[in-house]
């Protein structure tokens, strides 16, 4: 199991097109405590960062992770742009010229991006965001590549881990972000941006089986 340049744009393609087909499930979930575009602007730099990956192919697994993050930057509204940006320009920036991973360097470089999201959003776990998902997942990889678990096992326990973080969102209070400003009315509600990282996950898993 390769985890190359090649890998990151199989990914990178397979998150698009699930995110394309999740579109509207994803703004529904934003309807109900954020400003019901989550799913359009994921959509719109997903598509903007397959365009640009199929343009001009990056020499190496850090380039290609961090040419992802400035176009969900520049193309991304509201705070998926910022927050998935900063995810991959972090992860890339752990992964500078490196052009095939091992288990442990993608551990690293994915630690690195979630890293990146709590810095730049000032958040941590159960505030019913991204990192809900993301955190625990990361854990559990890092976990089971201790372990000796293979690449394909370790991804599995990652999303399962991720699976069991987005749907914890429901009963939370959001204390983050545009769901904040509803306070109570944000419980019973899955947190968007949790439904897309363990979107992201989940095509990880796929793209490298």
């Amino acid at each position: 199991m390769s985890v190359d340049v090649g890998a990151v744009i199989a990914w990178m393609r397979r998150y698009a097109a699930v995110i394309a087909d999740q579109k509207g499930a994803l703004t529904e979930l934003d309807s109900a405590i954020g400003d019901a575009d989550h799913g359009t602007n994921m959509d719109r730099g997903m598509q903007a960062v397959v365009a640009k990956l199929d343009g001009a192919p990056p020499p190496d697994v850090g380039a290609a992770l961090k040419t992802v993050g400035m176009t969900l930057i520049s193309t991304v509204g509201g705070s998926g742009g910022p927050l998935y940006g900063s995810f991959f320009m972090q992860a890339g920036n752990a992964l500078a010229g490196e052009t095939e991973l091992t288990p442990q360097e993608l551990v690293r470089a994915l630690e690195a991006g979630v890293a990146g999201v709590m810095k730049i959003g000032k958040s941590t776990t159960g505030e019913k965001t991204m990192l809900d998902t993301l955190v625990p997942a990361v854990e559990a990889l890092h976990a089971a590549v201790d372990g000796g678990a293979s690449l394909g096992d370790a991804l599995t326990a990652a999303c399962e881990a991720g699976q069991h973080g987005m749907e914890a969102t429901i009963p939370m209070l959001a204390t983050k972000g545009r769901a904040s400003y509803l306070g109570e009315r944000s419980i019973g509600h899955q947190d968007p941006g949790a439904t897309s990282s363990n979107l992201l996950l989940r095509t990880l898993a796929e793209s490298l089986e």
